[in-house]
């Protein structure tokens, strides 16, 4: 017999989206990064709940760092639970890290998480992107062109 899966419970699939950095910067790049994480912060992830939004990744002392990424605390972890906003290690290569180093350092660019989610093989993996932050009139030019984009959509379906 089969064990019973829990609807709430993510096998794999987006766990948490930032969809707010698309709008805020240009992505240049994007690269898929594996995330160290505690148990508990596993568990807590698999019940769908994360926010990346207001996090950022940071290249430190040779390592890539997740930033502010707020995993709530697992309910059922009590005493062993996990601080909620630390720092999480991301595991890229070192070619691939010195890449993303030297467009934060010289080009002044920055680094945004993307999407949070889970592989196929069940493996939490986080896609972070080279990014240059856009200014208002070019927020104002991106906004309008979506809308014509789907204005266009609409004509075209009923037309």
């Amino acid at each position: 017999m089969a064990p019973k899966k829990d609807k709430g419970v993510l096998e794999h699939g987006t766990v948490a989206d930032n969809r707010r950095a698309r709008f805020d910067y240009e992505i240049l790049e994007t690269l898929e990064a594996g995330i160290v994480l505690r148990g508990t912060e596993v568990k807590s992830l698999r019940n769908g709940k994360a926010q990346i939004a207001e996090a950022y990744v940071s290249p430190e002392g040779g390592e890539l760092w997740l930033i502010n990424a707020n995993i709530p605390e697992y309910v059922q972890a009590n005493r062993f639970n996990h601080d909620e906003k630390r720092k999480r290690k991301l595991l890229v290569s070192k070619k691939e890290l010195a890449k993303l180093a030297r467009g934060v350092e010289r080009s002044g660019n920055t680094i945004v998480p993307l999407r949070l989610y889970f592989n196929e093989r069940g493996m939490a993996k986080l896609t972070i992107g080279l990014a240059k932050g856009r200014k208002t009139v070019d927020k104002r030019n991106v906004q309008k062109e979506r809308d014509w984009s789907r204005e266009k959509q609409r004509l075209l379906k009923t037309g």
